[in-house]
């Protein structure tokens, strides 16, 4: 195991430190700017990578009602599917106006930027 004895961060510092100590200062600047740049690109790759999950149709089968029913039984069903139907609508459209929205602000930031 003598390999590993020569791979201490004591020793790895202290060779840092040398190095550093060698360089000119403009050097240690440019340094700073290319570790900012790239830190800066990792971060933004990161925070980009973000993936929304996949969309899912909501699949609505269709019931099958007897040929012979009566109106009256048709509106008593239709009274009952209204405040679902009306329910999902609402949702429908508080997604619609979110997406709008998102849309908005996109647009608003590049009209800011002059794109």
């Amino acid at each position: 195991m003598g390999l590993f004895r020569r791979f201490s961060p004591i020793v790895a510092y202290r060779d840092l430190r040398l190095f550093l100590s060698q360089r000119q200062p403009y050097e240690l600047i440019f340094l700073i700017a290319a570790l900012g740049v790239t830190s800066f690109l990792i971060y933004a790759f990161m925070k980009d990578s973000y993936v929304e999950k996949e969309y899912r149709p909501n699949i609505v089968y269709v019931e099958q009602w007897p040929a012979n029913r009566t109106d009256a039984e048709i509106i008593a069903q239709q009274k009952l599917d209204a405040p679902i139907q009306a329910k999902r609508r609402a949702e429908q459209k508080a997604r619609e106006d979110a997406q709008r929205a998102s849309f908005k602000r996109l647009d608003d930031k590049l009209n800011k930027m002059g794109i």
